[in-house]
């Protein structure tokens, strides 16, 4: 069987929001999101939470951040998005409390079958845990779970779940230590 991009639909997924809530956001984003201008972060968080996104107190979010749909976004108490991250929550994603999210790090929910003739769209929540840090350039993939207090290395990929207060460096994430807090 060859692949057949021409057969590929995914007519069943649900972004969990109109098409004119969508653009509205599209619009919002490229203005006040995704430049590196930086706009009061108080702003940017009641435009999230307008738009659906739970976010608690204390949360950063720096500038030049993509977030996919604000609606499918969760963030704890205290923790930091860092500039240049790119949430592509076409699931949702959920960040505790405490956590750091370092410069360009990407959270992918999405992904394709490569077994499909047809390369269908696959969704996965991500959960990161309270405490945990993703190093700047990680890459969290769908169905991830980075447990309370795991760190991800800076440029590491992870593909499977992070114990808790454990260090993960590397292509794919392997475990080097463990994270001890002081």
């Amino acid at each position: 069987m060859k692949i057949n991009l021409g057969n590929y639909q995914n007519s069943w997924y649900y972004p969990g929001a109109s098409k004119i809530k969508i653009f509205c956001w599209m619009l919002i984003s490229a203005i006040i999101f995704r430049v590196s201008i930086p706009f009061p972060n108080f702003m940017k968080i009641q435009i999230l939470k307008f738009l659906g996104a739970k976010i608690e107190s204390g949360v950063v979010i720096k500038p030049s951040v993509n977030i996919k749909y604000p609606w499918n976004l969760v963030i704890g108490k205290n923790s930091w998005v860092g500039e240049g991250v790119w949430i592509d929550n076409l699931s949702h994603v959920y960040i505790g409390d405490n956590c750091c999210i370092s410069q360009g790090v990407y959270l992918l929910t999405g992904n394709h079958d490569y077994t499909s003739s047809s390369f269908d769209l696959m969704v996965s929540d991500i959960k990161i845990e309270n405490e945990a840090w993703l190093g700047a350039k990680s890459i969290i993939c769908p169905g991830v779970t980075a447990k309370k207090g795991s760190v991800l290395s800076v440029g590491s990929i992870a593909s499977n779940d992070l114990d808790s207060f454990t260090i993960y460096r590397g292509n794919p994430a392997k475990k080097i230590k463990e994270r001890k807090i002081l």
